[in-house]
């Protein structure tokens, strides 16, 4: 298949950038061609930014834990002369909290029931407009640092509660007449971002949430599976029209002790009902997810 990739972790568990590119010979070996760098997340945000240098300054787990622009092009070059591909993901609106080390502006405020804010910072605040422009400032630098056609623009997980509470957010939705429906001001968010990539010729790749929401995704955004029953998953999802990446079934981080690796062995991305010949052919490959929670280097 077209995309045999490989995703690591780098926020969660910082790696040096020569177990990077250690990684990327073994993935030469095993004939795997795209490297998905989950560079930042949540719990820190290594990748160091010449438009907003303070989200690694403040958001990094440590000054000695960081991406340079120098450390990206080893990456992207070592890549290349291996055949291999390397598509960044930068998650949005959610697993944002390392962004608001730096800019907590742009991360929504939570309030309790008393219309209090409990010190908390939820999903990118959608209602503010410097969001969009901060956005697409980094999207235009990260597009000219990784060369790549595609970007992952994430979109799991986005927690409502916050959004729930934040009274200027539901003042927003009111105004563009949305109210309650967070599932629609995750689209507003959304496909603002999918009309940046469209601007900077980008194709997206998006977790199976955005589908899963409704957003009104482009025909060539792919869309990765990596929970649920993913068999019903992909049906829909080709049936839509939409590329699609399987992952559900290669979990690495999840492998426990024994012979259960086979598990790995047994999942054929192409082993599920499809209405036609043409939406399989909509899927283009799978991916294996080293996640860093419980796995380091």
């Amino acid at each position: 298949m077209a995309h045999r990739g490989l995703l690591l972790d780098t926020s969660r568990h910082y790696m040096p950038l020569s177990v990077i590119l250690s990684t990327l010979d073994a993935m030469a070996y095993n004939k795997l061609n795209v490297f998905h760098w989950h560079i930042v997340d949540d719990n820190s945000f290594p990748y160091v930014s010449s438009a907003y240098p303070e989200l690694s300054r403040r958001g990094a787990y440590h000054r000695s834990m960081l991406y340079t622009p120098e450390d990206v092009a080893k990456v992207v070059e070592h890549a290349r002369y291996r055949a291999i591909r390397v598509v960044p993901e930068f998650d949005t609106p959610g697993h944002t909290r390392s962004w608001g080390q730096a800019y907590p502006h742009l991360l929504t405020t939570c309030y309790d029931r008393k219309k209090q804010p409990t010190g908390k910072l939820g999903p990118m605040d959608p209602s503010k407009p410097e969001v969009y422009d901060f956005m697409r400032n980094l999207l235009r630098e990260i597009s000219e640092r990784f060369v790549d056609d595609h970007f992952h623009l994430g979109g799991d997980e986005v927690p409502f509660q916050c959004w729930q509470s934040n009274p200027a957010v539901n003042n927003f939705m009111q105004r563009h007449n949305i109210s309650s429906r967070y599932d629609k001001l995750e689209e507003m968010y959304v496909k603002r971002i999918l009309g940046m990539c469209e601007e900077l010729r980008l194709k997206s790749i998006v977790w199976q949430e955005v589908f899963d929401n409704g957003v009104d995704l482009p025909k060539d955004s792919v869309v990765q599976v990596w929970t649920g029953d993913w068999r019903k998953e992909m049906a829909k999802i080709t049936a839509a029209g939409h590329p699609v990446l399987l992952s559900a079934c290669w979990y690495m981080s999840e492998l426990a002790s024994g012979g259960d690796w086979l598990k790995f062995y047994d999942c054929d991305p192409l082993n599920f009902l499809a209405s036609s010949k043409e939406h399989k052919k909509l899927v283009i490959g799978g991916e294996a997810c080293m996640w860093g929670e419980f796995v380091d280097k």
